[in-house]
């Protein structure tokens, strides 16, 4: 029995957690990666690492920079470089509009996971822009305050029992 595209489970490999805290995200993505079979086991070992990686549009192509995959171990006769520029699949109709709104308005194409979905390594990315450093400082300030308030609480419900 066939399984239904819509009951396909996805399997994260990485997720870049960083990035929810540098940047604010406008759209997101899925992708493809053209791979080379021993990086897709690599992928499968969970030997990847997204950190500093970028997406870049280039000649009506996407590629993903910096993504660093270490080589896998068992391979024996081609091992690509581990922070290659990968190619990015993509509509063509989609990478022209990226384009537009990277160069237009200044906004980044950060990577945020790399997943399986039926077997095959997809690449979650979003159109983003850059929190000011305020911005960041006044995050963690926000969060800090919100969890000596649940501390708080909670020492004020012990002691009122």
């Amino acid at each position: 029995m066939k399984e239904t595209p819509e009951a396909a489970p996805e399997k994260n490999v990485v997720v870049n957690r960083k990035a929810r805290h540098d940047y604010h995200f406008i759209e997101r993505y899925e992708v493809g990666i053209a791979l080379a079979g021993s990086e897709v086991k690599s992928l499968r070992d969970s030997k990847v690492s997204l950190q500093d990686a970028y997406a870049v549009v280039e000649g009506g192509e996407i590629y993903i920079v910096n993504m660093h995959i270490t080589p896998y171990e068992k391979g024996s006769h081609y091992l690509p470089e581990p922070r290659r520029k990968r190619k990015l699949l993509m509509h063509k109709s989609e990478i022209n509009k990226l384009r537009t709104k990277v160069e237009q308005k200044g906004l980044t194409l950060v990577p945020l996971r790399v997943y399986f979905v039926r077997g095959r390594a997809k690449l979650e990315i979003a159109l983003a822009r850059g929190k000011p450093g305020r911005d960041r400082r006044d995050e963690i300030a926000r969060r800090d305050m919100d969890r000596d308030l649940a501390r708080e609480r909670r020492a004020a419900e012990k002691g009122g029992e």
